[in-house]
């Protein structure tokens, strides 16, 4: 993906410079903020990436959006514009996200459920991470209604698939596999 060295590089930055003060914790609620609004709105990673706009709207309105913000992430705000490379911010955050996560010991676990996860499965699927991996795993669930029921799980190259669908799959093998049932075809 465009963006995605120089994103690392900003978000390496701000990473060094939030231990270096004790706010990673802070800097990671407004990377997370930042990111979510971002992810919902097309509209304004629009807005950001466009060259008709000029920088001191695009501050303006990123002041305005983020107004509660630490003061570092507004910083970093700030030298990304200045730098014309705002369009990048969503992968800063993206990236920021995962390396206080790396720094922390909390793994990514890509959940794909055909329904949305109650918080008491996301619970037993957090207590299933933590077994596998020894570690805490922040939790992202994916909608896929194709997979009938059930769920797949994935955390770092592991991955468990537990749907209905792959059930249903092996079962048809099974039974193309077995010498009584493909006579009867």
């Amino acid at each position: 993906m465009k963006g995605n060295r120089a994103a690392l590089r900003y978000a390496k930055a701000i990473l060094s410079l939030a231990q270096d003060k004790n706010l990673t914790k802070e800097v990671n609620g407004d990377m997370v903020l930042i990111n979510e609004t971002m992810d919902k709105s097309s509209d304004l990673r629009n807005f950001l990436k466009s060259p008709v706009t000029k920088n001191s709207i695009k501050k303006s309105a990123l002041l305005e959006i983020f107004k509660n913000v630490n003061p570092m992430t507004a910083q970093l705000l700030e030298v990304l514009l200045q730098n014309n490379r705002i369009d990048i911010l969503w992968l800063v955050t993206s990236n920021f996200m995962d390396l206080f996560n790396e720094l922390n010991g909390v793994q990514k676990a890509v959940v794909t459920t055909a329904v949305p996860l109650s918080p008491a499965m996301e619970m037993k699927v957090q207590r299933k991470v933590k077994e596998l991996t020894g570690n805490e795993a922040e939790i992202k669930n994916f909608i896929d209604p194709g997979i009938i029921g059930g769920f797949i799980l994935r955390v770092g190259d592991i991955q468990y698939n537990g749907s209905v669908d792959a059930q249903l799959k092996t079962l048809k093998r099974e039974f193309k596999n077995n010498t009584y049932v493909s006579k009867l075809n």
